[in-house]
């Protein structure tokens, strides 16, 4: 099963649409957010297409094939306007691997999770990469809507057990076996 695995679309409606539609394209089954859902954030600017309740109303839209984690950004009022759960961190166990996923305002390649387990993918840097810390796979899926740092928007891709990072015009950037 391919799951779809983003973060940081603040708010954007063209890039949260982009998201569900690269679902389709890539033949994800499940979404993972990885966090900062709705709000643009006092240090960002304003993302082109910035309406939070049109990406609340697309993204309610796929609540059964969604995983959301709370980013910094993210408020318990926007439960509100959410058909979904904001979880603090979530584990996937695929292909046999353990895959622990936060946010990343709290965990990075820095300062892993204790436990963490095969792979641990997060966000909130908005500078996509894969990278390997001893015997953990680390990757950040970079922003939708507000990359960083000369980085290009970007997603992963998990396909069993192979994490793929691309850009929104579904091309390859990295990729690894966890």
């Amino acid at each position: 099963m391919k799951i779809l695995i983003a973060s940081d679309i603040h708010g954007s409606r063209i890039y949260a649409q982009r998201v569900v539609d690269l679902m389709a394209e890539e033949g994800a089954a499940q979404l993972v957010l990885l966090g900062d859902i709705y709000n643009h954030g006092p240090r960002n600017p304003l993302p082109d297409g910035y309406d939070p309740m049109g990406v609340a109303a697309i993204l309610n839209a796929q609540v059964g094939r969604l995983t959301v984690i709370k980013g910094n950004c993210d408020s318990d009022v926007d439960t509100l306007i959410s058909d979904f759960e904001f979880v603090s961190e979530g584990v996937l166990f695929v292909g046999g691997k353990k895959i622990f996923l936060q946010h990343g305002d709290k965990f990075s390649i820095d300062a892993l999770p204790k436990n963490c387990g095969d792979a641990f993918l997060y966000g909130h840097y908005h500078t996509g990469f894969i990278e390997r810390r001893g015997g953990v796979l680390v990757a950040n899926c970079g922003s939708v809507s507000l990359p960083k740092n000369g980085t290009l928007r970007s997603y992963l891709l998990l396909d069993g057990a192979h994490l793929a990072l691309k850009d929104l015009d579904r091309n390859l950037l990295a990729e690894a076996d966890i």
